[in-house]
Order: structure tokens, then sequence, then C-alpha cells
């Protein structure tokens, strides 16, 4: 039998056909009651007061650095083990991105990495740091909320791969990524590959009302119908529809065909989580004990929503085309964001970031998405194997 098997896919079921098909139908395509719908589903799912759907995660990742202005001058601190928005949001705002290294085991953010360079500067010297849930492994935001508490930093969480995921807190608490209570906003996808997919589309979750309300109205082009600055003479004459462009905002709208689907996805988010566990588990059994394969560490207290798995072998781009060959379509996960082009323009270089240097060498993201069928997995298992145990 032939295998085109993919690292990641979406499943859309009937029930998301028939939701997509009634949003078509209805009065409305766009600006419609299906996105505050999808808003608050969204927020009861995840565990915090507000949430705000935009047009996709980098929109989601921008809108919250522009609401706390940052601006030339300003500096952010991300991870180089992820994907560019995860900096590109901060140059929109025409600020400077800064890294720091990863945990080799746990591939996010390291924590005293990032108290070194804080340590390293005064006060204020940065604005922001976004932490990235890489893979769905949940940063430990409570050691990150200390520092920048002492800091005086702004935390945006890149909760991109990780809805569902979460970690334990020093209380005991089960904290949900995006939950807001370390993080003062988080962002998360839609994308087709992700857990929920809505085609496109994007949701910031917060639980600061002021900076909610700012979110709601930059991702509008600024336009509100609220706290009118104007003083009319004649405030009896002031129509039904005036409204105001009271600062220069985006226009970052989600559609509301894409939340209809992207509400019929949440429905079985759990389920889809349980699968990509269960999925984990085949895998993690398989490779257990096997010298010439790492895995990601799987720590206690800390769930990890697997968007993607990951594992490291010698010899990645022998692997690699060896899958390919077989059907099986792994990727790579990613390319470290300080060594791209345009991000060497800034003095970036090879060195900087030995571990996230050397996670890159030896990194490959295998099959991981809840239709991966059982057959399927074993045969990405038996040819991982084949290759690596022939090195």
């Amino acid at each position: 039998m032939a295998y085109k098997i993919p690292y990641g896919k979406q499943y859309i079921s009937q029930e998301d056909t028939d939701a997509v098909v009634q949003a078509l139908h209805s009065d409305f395509l766009t600006q419609g009651p299906r996105i505050a719908e999808f808003e608050k589903n969204f927020a009861s799912y995840i565990g915090c007061k507000y949430a705000v759907a935009v047009s996709n995660g980098t929109a989601a990742l921008h809108l919250p650095l522009l609401a706390i202005g940052l601006q030339k001058g300003d500096r952010i601190i991300t991870t180089p083990i992820t994907f560019a928005a995860s900096g590109n949001a901060a140059r929109y705002c025409d600020a400077e991105v800064h890294f720091v290294d990863i945990d080799p085991d746990t591939y996010v953010m390291s924590v005293d990495d990032l108290k070194a360079l804080l340590q390293k500067h005064p006060k204020g010297y940065f604005k922001a740091v976004v932490p990235v849930d890489f893979t769905g492994y949940p940063v430990n935001l409570e050691a990150i909320r200390a520092l920048a508490d002492e800091y005086d930093l702004f935390i945006l969480e890149d909760a991109c791969h990780s809805p569902g995921g979460y970690f334990t807190d020093s209380k005991g608490q089960r904290q949900n990524c995006g939950n807001g209570n370390y993080a003062h906003a988080a962002a998360f996808s839609f994308h087709p590959v992700k857990h929920i997919a809505a085609g496109e589309g994007g949701m910031i979750t917060t639980n600061d009302e002021t900076l909610y309300k700012k979110l709601m109205m930059l991702r509008t082009h600024g336009i509100t119908k609220e706290n009118l600055q104007y003083n009319f003479p004649e405030p009896e004459k002031q129509g039904a529809w005036y409204y105001e462009m009271q600062v220069l905002g985006y226009n970052y709208r989600i559609t509301d065909i894409q939340a209809a689907l992207a509400n019929s996805q949440l429905k079985r988010a759990d389920a889809g989580i349980a699968r990509r566990h269960e999925i984990a588990k085949t895998y993690r059994d398989a490779f257990a004990g096997n010298a010439k394969i790492k895995l990601q560490a799987d720590k206690a207290g800390h769930f990890n929503a697997y968007h993607l798995f990951v594992i490291e072998v010698e010899d990645r781009k022998g692997l690699y085309d060896f899958l390919i060959s077989r059907g099986i379509f792994a990727q790579i996960h990613y390319v470290p964001v300080h060594l791209m082009p345009y991000y060497r323009q800034f003095g970036w270089k090879p060195g900087d970031f030995p571990k996230a240097e050397n996670y890159y060498k030896h990194c490959i993201s295998i099959p991981m998405y809840p239709t991966l069928t059982a057959e399927e997995q074993h045969f990405v298992i038996q040819n991982i194997l084949e290759f690596v145990n022939a090195s």
C-alpha cells in the first residue's frame, strides 16, 4: 500500500460543513453574531475573561504589542525556535527583537537564560517578552512572571501551538495556556494544521479589561461607537450611524464563516487533545531506550498539547529524505529566527544561541494529527527505526 502521510492535517467533519453552510445562508458573512459566540466559547474553554477573534495568529501577536504602545526604540525578547511571526510582530511596531536561548530538553525559552539577559540591562531596557509554547509544551509562566514583575515587562504568551495545554504552578493550581493568570495576553492560531482549524484565524486572550477594549478597537481600523470624543453642540442630532476613528488600527477581522467552522471544531477540542496524547504515547513507547533518538522532555506538571511531535536524530537530512521516499512528509520546526537573512542584518549570527542551533541540526517533526491511523503511525515508526538503527 502506498502512503502519503503529512506531518499535520486538518479534519473537517460533517458537523463542520453544516456549520459553514448555515453561515453562508445567514444574514452575516462577516461582523455577525458567530464571532462573538466563538469569542465567548473560546474564553470559557481557556478560562480567561476576554477573547478577541482576529484574522490570523500573526495579527493576534501584533495587536497586543501595538496596544501597549510598542514603538521604535523599544525592545522585546523572544526565542529563536519559533515561527518568524513571534518576532515579526514587534518589527511591525518598529521595535527591536532580542532572543534568549532554549532549554535543550523542553525546547522552550530558558528561564535561566532570560534572567541572565535581563540582569545585564537596567529595568525598562526591554518592554516585553514573548515566550512560546513550542510544540504545545507550556512555558513556566509563573517563573517568567516573577522576572516580568521585577523588570517591568509585558508578557505576551505565544500559545499558537498550545490550546488545551497547561502547567501546574507552585500552588498546585492548573494554569491553562492563555488563561491570563500569569501572562498579560496570549495569542492563538487557527491555521489548518492547528488544533482548531478555521482556514485562517487567530485569538487574543486576556484578563485585562482596558487592554481588551484597546484590542477590540485596533482590530477594526481604530473605529468605535463608544466613548466618543467629538463634543456635539446638539447631541440630539447625532445619528445612530455615527462612529469615530480614534487611533490608527488595522483590518484584522475574522469572518462569520471562519468563526462558524472554529466554533464547530472547538466542540471536539478535548477529543482531539486526547487523541494527540494517544499518538504521543505510542511514539514514546516505540522510541524509548533508543540511544539514537532523543525525545522532547515530558516533565511532571506540564501537559503538552502536542501540536507537533519532535524527535532529534544525528542524520536529520538523511532521515527526512528517507521518509519522503516512503511517502512520509515530515517537517522541520524551525529554522532559528536569528539566522534568517532579515534578522542577520541586525547583527545576529551563528553561534549566538548554541542550544537552539544544535537543536535545529537534529530536529524533525513527525506526523501528529488526530486522524492519523494506528496503521499509518506504525508505518512511520517502522521506517524511522529502520533508518536510525542502520545509521
